[in-house]
């Protein structure tokens, strides 16, 4: 069994906050976009529906796509080669998105980046497990999600201070090619043994489970509740990070720059101390029982629905300031007890596949779907003649965070329904 007090090695930490950095350049990349929403739609007379597919469902096409498949492809090829790859053409398309003259010149960008950052998950979180202890699978992942926080903080107060002074395009230049840089420290990495910190035999038997068991994936019902609890959640948190500042610029009359500083800065300064925390907390409800982190997690999306309230229909700033604070720390809370339960049900010789599946799902809801129909319902409610009718189209995200809970708290009692028959050998 695992020794609790196992000092881990100052390689395995050095590998996280290198795998960190990489996921705080994956999220600044996805998320530029978000905060020169104004300018672009200027420029290119967009509509929102149009911006929706620019910022969501151009990125989302191949990365879901592509998810299962690089999530098989993780349990099988060099993990750290996959992860530099991948790296290198999201920040190459990241920073030719400068260059396009048109809506399909920047929607053909998006995708690209979709597929590059599509490696990044199942390689990334694989790794971490085999460099971790089990005892620290969710603290770990959610210090790597801390790049979530970390890099739309950044894309917001860098990409709107950049495109005020010289322009959206110069954002996307400055803050896309750097990303080739980082390859060479990933190609550095050390690619270590499948499964070594596995102390006892998880979700499934791990010393009978293959690659080629892949069928028992899509057989698991605590996954199943997981997968459109967690997709539900990150419909909610994903429509503040993308129609935060048109909602701010709309309905309360603020500037970009002033909303990219202040939304950068409090995404950082709640989403990443959040995010980490809500990672330690989840593996303390863990040792209660094997559904303790969607326990957690289900608690997080009932309590983030009065935020949305008062968000979405405050007009005192110093309230407005305070939840949307708190509700960066909520709203991405789950990500490390997400991917830890995942490893958890599938076990070490499945994990890349059952990210893949994780982050498909999470994806196609949560950024495929969701942000579309926020951006169609806005326009049918005529929020281009009447600005604050996008206060109503965005009740979409309290609505999907009340699922959210119930479908975690559904899926943390199957999980436990399902250790207590495997601890008698039913």
């Amino acid at each position: 069994m695992e020794d609790e007090h196992e000092r881990v090695p100052s390689y395995s930490w050095y590998a996280l906050g290198l795998l960190t950095a990489v996921y705080v350049l994956n999220f600044l990349d996805r998320s530029l976009i978000y905060i020169l929403f104004t300018p672009i739609k200027r420029e290119m007379a967009l509509t929102d529906l149009q911006l929706a597919l620019l910022g969501s469902t151009s990125f989302v096409i191949f990365y879901t796509l592509l998810g299962i498949p690089f999530g098989r492809l993780a349990d099988r090829v060099n993990r750290k080669r996959m992860i530099a790859a991948g790296l290198a053409v999201w920040s190459l398309f990241s920073g030719l998105t400068g260059f396009a003259d048109g809506f399909w010149e920047i929607f053909g960008c998006r995708v690209m980046v979709g597929v590059g950052e599509a490696t990044l998950g199942p390689a990334a979180l694989s790794l971490l497990s085999d460099y971790f202890p089990v005892r620290l699978r969710a603290t770990v992942g959610a210090i790597y999600s801390s790049g979530i926080a970390a890099g739309g903080g950044i894309a917001f107060f860098l990409g709107s201070w950049i495109g005020g002074t010289l322009g959206w395009r110069w954002a996307f230049y400055l803050l896309g090619f750097p990303g080739l840089v980082l390859c060479f420290f990933v190609l550095g990495l050390r690619e270590v043994q499948r499964g070594r910190t596995e102390a006892a035999p998880g979700g499934r038997a791990d010393d009978e489970t293959t690659t080629r068991d892949w069928r028992i994936i899509f057989k698991s019902v605590p996954l199943r509740f997981h997968c459109l609890g967690y997709a539900l959640f990150a419909l909610a948190a994903n429509s503040l990070t993308m129609w935060g500042p048109a909602f701010f610029t709309r309905v309360h009359g603020m500037d970009i720059a002033t909303i990219g500083f202040v939304a950068g800065t409090l995404a950082v300064a709640g989403g990443v101390p959040g995010t980490i925390l809500g990672g330690h907390f989840a593996d303390r409800f863990r040792k209660r029982g094997r559904g303790g982190r969607m326990l957690f997690t289900a608690c997080g999306a009932l309590a983030a629905i009065p935020l949305w309230f008062i968000l979405l229909f405050s007009n005192i700033p110093a309230l407005l300031i305070v939840a949307v604070f708190i509700m960066y720390g909520v709203a991405l809370m789950w990500l490390g007890p997400a991917a830890a339960d995942v490893h958890d049900i599938v076990g070490p010789k499945l994990r890349g596949l059952g990210i893949g599946v994780y982050f498909f799902t999470v994806n196609v809801i949560g950024y495929g779907i969701g942000p579309p129909i926020i951006g169609k319902v806005s326009d049918m409610l005529g929020v281009k003649d009447d600005p604050l009718m996008m206060r109503y189209a965005l009740l979409i995200a309290p609505l999907a965070c009340l699922l959210s809970a119930l479908s975690l708290l559904m899926g943390s009692r199957k999980l436990e329904a399902e250790g207590r028959r495997k601890s008698v050998g039913v």
